[in-house]
């Protein structure tokens, strides 16, 4: 049986191009950009918007920022990613130890 992908919101680019020609071309890259992004799961969009913004260059993170609504340092993250050697497949998507503590480690106090 295949994991269940939680579905994500497709964003919406708030870039002044995409405002001011919400059906021309730029505006056309963005939304499938953004739909692509919103299919990937946590490690995939990091590497793929850190690629992304590697190859526009100078200003790069700071466009793909405002185009994906990621955060600048999540795609800073995945540049470095990009430079590291690559890891060996696991099936994991975040490091051993990442996320949220499962509901039966979590420690009630009175």
């Amino acid at each position: 049986m295949a994991k269940d992908i939680p579905s994500r919101v497709v964003h919406s680019c708030e870039c002044p191009a995409c405002r001011q020609h919400p059906h021309g071309s730029v505006a056309r890259e963005h939304r499938a950009l953004n739909r692509l992004v919103a299919t990937a799961d946590e490690r995939t969009r990091r590497l793929l918007v850190g690629f992304l913004a590697r190859q526009h260059g100078r200003g790069g993170i700071a466009l793909l920022a405002r185009v994906t609504g990621l955060d600048p340092n999540t795609i800073a993250r995945g540049q470095r990613e990009l430079r590291r050697a690559p890891q060996p497949a696991t099936d994991r998507i975040r490091r051993p130890g990442a996320g949220r503590p499962r509901a039966g480690k979590k420690v009630r106090t009175s």
